[in-house]
């Protein structure tokens, strides 16, 4: 099969998320062949790379959501329909009409996403499974009569950012009915929206969508339900290419995690959440098949309004070779020492670890804790760092044994490659027990790993944590130090649960979490998809009868060799191919099929 991979931000540049997990989905299903259409996030991004791609990638098509519509355009004046609805030019009667086409799609659109849903609560954007109401399905005739008028005219990403969109955001959000934050909205507010709502609909624009791109494709798989799912839609729109859509994280839920931080205001964030729940009815309406990596993700797909029927959970798979001579060494590491790894920042809860370590240092005098990461890419990251430094330092002055020795704090910040932690199963292999104690997590990864090294494990009660530990480590309650000490203290003092615990993990981790285990169950769902729609029909489509089309690619294109051309027929010649080594009747007598 020629399986079309939609990604954003990810794969295969060298950096994003989900690159790991696309890379060994790709390596490993070298059975089919892969097209690529990719999303970059931002300059630096695309300035790293690519990984080394495998020979079954066949193509690679990139775009960016982070140019300015300046530099998609090469510095040039606007062509087209863009022109037209930028510069308000072409009176002509087509441009007139074409203006209208544009605000009677981007004033449905408009009017969906402000709607205050009676079915959808304004303080989470979310709604029940169920049949589309009247704003889903102006949200869809806006959405696809958008892209229709791209594919006819080449795209208009400045057109979503001209006067005439924001007049018609602006009458949107004071319509009666509604939100009431929304209402409030200004004009720098509706600006700063429809610069949001011009990147994620920047797709829209590209030009992936015909018989030799995304038409030429047997399946799409979407590594997102948000902006990489675009493609998929209009592919099945446009060619009716069945859509499998791949979510280890919601969209809508990070875009909530996110909205703290953010510089955009009230109004925007409220504009955008209904945006992106709207958009994930519709992906999940339309896909053939919904993975989520967790059942903490399938939770947040279900109150989007995605069907059970169409979900099935399949974890990302992790290599376990690095881990394996740990794991199978039985060595208990540090049995005093507590380790915490991952990427230090404020949802990770350093502070109320280390609250919770100095209780731990109250019970148990000789104990340890080792943090192993770095700080987050960003000024927050590198702050919140030298805060839990801070702490430390005053929480836990440097000890020494007697008058002549030099202090040493129990404490200790480490990063790996540093000279005692070489690489990752040496940091899992500096303590006996691993900690997490996160406020906010999706899938936990470092759990997974510490799992592969046979550790037993205490985590808060976040994300998919319970999903992953099935009862091979203690969960507490989040922003909890106390019970976070006690559970530490109660397996420092009982090694023999540790070792039990560490075994019975390690067993889960490798029976359901790695690369070998999510192979095999998106190699089953690749098959089983096509088996459901394996002809296709384009009566449309130009030199074409609308005749069946079992593959986009005929089977014999990956043979090698130049027996594929076609041969003149001679009179009264068999080839040698068609007789040698064939015995009577083998081929059957033309009543049934060979």
């Amino acid at each position: 099969m020629r399986i079309g991979l939609l990604t954003d931000g990810g794969y295969p540049y060298a950096t994003g998320e989900s690159r790991l997990w696309c890379d060994r989905l790709v390596r490993g299903l070298t059975q089919h062949e892969f097209d690529l259409y990719a999303l970059s996030r931002s300059a630096e991004q695309e300035a790293q790379g690519w990984v080394q791609l495998p020979p079954q990638v066949s193509r690679v098509r990139t775009a960016p959501l982070w140019m300015a519509d300046e530099d998609i355009l090469g510095g040039h004046a606007p062509k087209g329909l863009l022109a037209r609805l930028v510069t308000g030019g072409g009176g002509r009667s087509y441009g007139r009409r074409e203006r209208r086409r544009f605000t009677a799609h981007f004033t449905a659109l408009a009017t969906s996403i402000c709607t205050a849903d009676v079915t959808r609560d304004e303080a989470d954007g979310v709604r029940p499974t169920g049949a589309p109401d009247a704003a889903d399905t102006q949200f869809t005739d806006g959405l696809y009569g958008l892209a229709e008028l791209a594919r006819e005219h080449g795209g208009l990403p400045a057109a979503l950012r001209s006067e005439t969109a924001v007049r018609v955001l602006e009458a949107a959000c004071r319509a009666p009915g509604t939100g009431r934050t929304v209402q409030t909205a200004t004009v720098p507010d509706l600006l700063a929206f429809a610069a949001e709502l011009d990147r994620v609909l920047r797709p829209l624009s590209l030009d992936w969508y015909d018989e030799e791109s995304l038409g030429a494709v047997d399946l799409c798989h979407a590594t997102s339900g948000a902006a990489a799912a675009l493609p998929g839609l209009l592919a099945k729109r446009f060619f009716g290419v069945p859509l499998l859509v791949t979510e280890h994280g919601v969209q809508l839920r990070a875009h909530y995690l996110a909205a703290t931080g953010t510089p955009l205001s009230a109004p925007v964030r409220a504009l955008l959440a209904n945006f992106l729940g709207r958009l994930a009815t519709e992906v999940y309406r339309q896909a053939a098949l919904i993975t989520p990596g967790n059942t903490h993700a399938r939770r947040w797909q279900e109150r989007c309004g995605a069907d059970r029927a169409k979900l099935r959970t399949v974890y990302p798979g992790m290599e376990a070779a690095r881990f394996a001579a740990l794991g199978e060494s039985g060595d208990d590491g540090g049995p005093d020492t507590l380790v915490w790894v991952g990427r230090i920042e404020p949802s990770k809860d350093l502070i109320a670890l280390l609250h919770a370590f100095a209780e731990v240092r109250k019970a148990e005098p000789d104990a340890r804790l080792r943090i192993v990461g770095a700080p987050a890419p960003c000024a927050e990251g590198t702050t919140y760092l030298a805060q839990c430094r801070a702490l430390a330092a005053q929480l836990f002055p440097d000890e020494a044994a007697d008058a002549h020795a030099i202090g040493d704090n129990p404490v200790s910040f480490e990063d790996i490659g540093d000279a005692e932690l070489p690489d990752l199963a040496e940091a899992y292999a500096a303590g006996g027990i691993v900690v997490l104690s996160s406020v906010v997590e999706g899938f936990p990864i470092s759990l997974v790993e510490a799992m592969f090294c046979g550790r037993a494990t205490v985590s808060t009660d976040v994300g998919a944590v319970v999903e992953v530990i099935g009862g091979t480590g203690l969960v507490v309650p989040p922003r909890n130090p106390r019970a976070l000490a006690d559970a530490c203290i109660t397996l420092l003092r009982d090694p023999e649960r540790r070792a039990r615990l560490g075994a019975a993990a390690r067993a889960r981790a490798l029976e359901l979490f790695t690369v070998e285990q999510n192979l095999a169950a998106f190699r089953g769902i690749y098959l089983e998809l096509i088996s459901h729609s394996p002809v296709r029909r384009d009566a449309h489509a130009p030199n074409t009868d609308g005749s069946p089309r079992p593959f986009a690619t005929p089977p014999e294109a990956h043979v090698l060799g130049g027996w594929t051309a076609p041969v003149p027929p001679t009179a009264g010649h068999t080839p040698s191919w068609a007789t040698e080594g064939v015995c009577a009747g083998a081929l059957g007598t033309g009543d049934g099929d060979v």
